[in-house]
């Protein structure tokens, strides 16, 4: 990006039959969002026009067809779609999927060439997206594919003080238990801490991992996973310098407030993770990938057919997610500019390892 110009960021108009133009006209109603950055639609003026007119919103924006016509102060939509593709409300159709990809794959194409920034995805129908070309669980594992150059992605759901990542995301539950292995959590540890420490500018991040079974496998009689697997992975994350501490019961770990103690944890599984997360913060939640090149978030919730077209979706998440995109974006370029010529270390860092004994005690009581 170059510094005299402001971050560009691309968002994705998602699935056309759900909430996704209701947020982002929402959050761009605002006109202090225009000072922050410069945002680019990749969808259709004509679908924009269409959920305008029928939300009621007055709206203005740029109709563009390539980067040097994209203006600042403006919301600029680039065409991405067929003029004639057919709106339904409320209603998952291949129609819909076809354009949300469509839009997804131009969205990638201008971060390639730099004509954006980082990425804002409205959300999408995983199922009515699917085609000879997307044959993925969600966005996180296309984005993998496509801008990852060979790095590992960690799905990380996060909203002030909480960050929730997840081991295994988009995976039936059967599948679970036997994709947790050592080498998998090692690596989701190793992203999830650098993720911490680079993107959201925290120092010697403390990470809670949580239990695969109830009460924490207890002792094995409730499952071995625990013992043979989540226990050997974090003692030796935490040799090799990483913070993590565990494995903890996630009721108890929850309802003790334990969470609060920790500025990551790591799930198991998806709804492990997204459960308690939204639960606590659902309307302003935000969905990060780490771990790529690319910087992209999207809101915490889904397309929202059931509320479709009456003009009642709350927009806070997917304004969160246009702020933590650009956190996000800032204190990575921090984080490299303050390290391109280090100076030699004169001394070894102590780390504070002291209360380990004491908050996996507590855990057990």
């Amino acid at each position: 990006m170059s510094d005299r110009r402001k971050i560009r960021i691309g968002i994705t108009q998602g699935d056309i039959n759900g909430i996704g133009y209701e947020v982002i006209f929402k959050t761009f109603a605002t006109p202090e969002m225009f000072d922050i950055c410069t945002p680019v639609i990749y969808g259709s003026p004509k679908l924009a026009s269409y959920h305008r007119k029928a939300l009621e919103l007055d709206v203005a924006y740029n109709a563009v067809e390539n980067s040097e016509q994209i203006e600042d102060g403006k919301l600029n939509i680039i065409n991405c779609n067929n003029d004639e593709v057919h709106i339904d409300l409320g209603v998952a159709t291949k129609e819909g999927g076809l354009a949300a990809y469509e839009a997804l794959e131009r969205v990638v194409k201008d971060y390639q060439e730099s004509v954006i920034d980082l990425l804002v995805t409205a959300p999408i129908n995983k199922q009515s997206i699917q085609n000879n070309e997307f044959n993925f669980p969600g966005h996180t594992e296309y984005l993998q594919e496509r801008l990852g150059d060979g790095e590992k992605s960690l799905m990380i759901l996060c909203s002030n003080e909480l960050r929730f990542a997840v081991a295994t995301s988009h995976l039936p539950l059967r599948e679970v238990p036997a994709a947790i292995t050592p080498e998998l959590l090692e690596e989701k540890l190793k992203i999830f801490n650098k993720s911490l420490i680079e993107d959201f500018d925290i120092d010697a991040p403390k990470i809670a991992v949580l239990s695969l079974n109830p009460h924490a496998g207890d002792n094995g009689l409730l499952g071995k996973e625990e013992i043979e697997v989540i226990i050997p992975s974090i003692e030796k994350m935490s040799r090799e310098g990483i913070l993590c501490y565990g494995p903890f019961g996630v009721d108890g770990f929850m309802g003790s407030g334990k969470y609060t103690h920790f500025d990551g944890i790591l799930a198991m599984y998806h709804d492990q993770g997204l459960a308690p997360m939204k639960l606590l913060a659902m309307d302003d939640g935000v969905n990060f990938t780490a771990g790529l090149p690319v910087v992209r978030t999207s809101p915490a919730h889904g397309v929202a057919y059931d509320i479709a077209g009456k003009g009642i979706a709350n927009e806070n998440s997917f304004r969160q997610a246009i702020y933590a995109a650009i956190d996000i974006f800032r204190n990575r370029k921090n984080y490299n500019e303050a390290r391109r010529h280090p100076l030699r270390k004169l001394y070894f860092e102590k780390r504070d390892d002291s209360n380990r004994l004491n908050l996996q005690q507590e855990d057990k009581e």
